[in-house]
């Protein structure tokens, strides 16, 4: 895509990434499921004690997509980047924005010599799961997610 820059996020970009992540939980029908508000990301990105870091792909001065990753820690494997976002507003999707993001986001994984990079797919977004696909990406069946909700 023409005039596409990708790039680190900023603390100025959260509003517009907020948004996208609005977009992300209404097409997986899941709207009333972003809970955070826009102080919390922001802090959690880029306060004291940062937790996440994002990529952003801009063009014309939008922010229309984004790749959010943390470290964690694997027993098995040690430091793995987990990819909790990738997104692309819905209008753009198909345009090679999301590879863009991806591949970004596996370079760095690279460059911090992390043992791998794991995420989650929805099992119907077929979309996603047939992009997931082009990189080689094992799909597990076995393991369950588990979540407790403390608020």
């Amino acid at each position: 895509m023409k005039n596409l820059i990708i790039r680190q996020a900023i603390a100025e970009d959260c509003p517009a990434m907020l948004d996208l992540i609005k977009e992300l939980a209404a097409y997986e029908k899941a709207p009333e499921e972003v809970t955070v508000t826009l102080q919390e990301f922001v802090d959690a990105g880029f306060g004291s004690q940062p937790v996440w870091g994002a990529f952003v792909a801009e063009r014309e001065d939008e922010i229309v997509g984004l790749s959010l990753y943390y470290v964690r820690y694997s027993t098995w494997k040690g430091q793995r980047l987990y990819l909790e976002d990738l997104i692309v507003r819905e209008k753009l999707r198909g345009n090679g924005i999301g590879k863009s993001l991806f591949d970004k986001t596996l370079d760095y994984a690279k460059s911090k010599n992390y043992s791998g990079i794991v995420f989650q797919v929805l099992n119907w977004n077929e979309p996603a799961i047939n992009f997931y696909k082009k990189y080689e990406t094992k799909f597990d069946d076995e393991w369950i997610n588990v979540s407790i909700e403390l608020n």
